[in-house]
């Protein structure tokens, strides 16, 4: 099956959801199981071509904990989503995974923003939702410190919670999918049957919001 863009562009997939949600693991089956040439460029790799001190970039948590970055952010989700399009332009097609939110020390839009640049393409809107108790076992089960884990009385961080609230509003997708009930290869087939019923429309309902 060929899962892909018009003759002139690539598909795109953004994949939408808290850390540990399970992204990037559907992000690889999607790389693995669709036909044609995809490419991910996702928080992950984002991350490790920006300078230590603007780190975490785009993954940076709901709550406006550093305004001081909040400039920086908006370039880089603009220079991520540039990459995308210019990605897809050029046939290739592109599966990126990230947390969108707009809970910083003030709106910034970026959700807007970027489906305003991606409204044009083949571009899917993909929520990628998991219960909280499947987040904490994952926190839990270790990913080299770098995610908060429950306290000693399983007491679960507040930062998970502002993520629960957050990434998924306003919660408008072409289709969402659970990655608690569905291993990664089932949640890809589902987006490839999405792909395959008919053109996306969440970006072009999300470029009408104001920014």
């Amino acid at each position: 099956m060929r899962v892909a863009g018009d003759a002139r562009s690539g598909t795109v997939i953004v994949l939408n959801g808290t850390p540990r949600s399970g992204k990037s693991t559907v992000a690889r089956a999607l790389q693995e199981s669709l036909d044609g040439i995809w490419i991910n460029l996702g928080v992950d790799v984002f991350a490790e071509v920006i300078p230590e001190g603007l780190r975490p970039g785009i993954g940076l948590r709901p709550g406006g904990e550093r305004p001081d970055l909040e400039d920086a952010v908006v370039q880089l989700f603009d220079a991520l989503y540039a990459s995308v399009v210019a990605s897809s332009r050029s046939g290739l097609n592109v599966v990126v995974d990230v947390g969108h939110h707009d809970d910083y020390s003030k709106p910034l839009g970026i959700l807007t923003r970027a489906a305003r640049e991606l409204c044009a393409l083949p571009a899917s809107f993909v929520g990628v939702r998991c219960p909280v108790p499947t987040i904490m076992a994952r926190r839990d089960a270790g990913a080299g410190g770098r995610y908060a884990t429950s306290a000693p009385d399983g007491t679960v961080p507040d930062i998970v919670g502002r993520w629960e609230r957050a990434v998924h509003d306003p919660g408008l997708y072409d289709l969402e999918v659970d990655t608690s009930r569905a291993s990664p290869e089932a949640c890809a087939a589902a987006i490839a049957r999405r792909l395959d019923e008919g053109p996306p429309v969440a970006f072009a309902e999300l470029a009408q919001r104001r920014a």
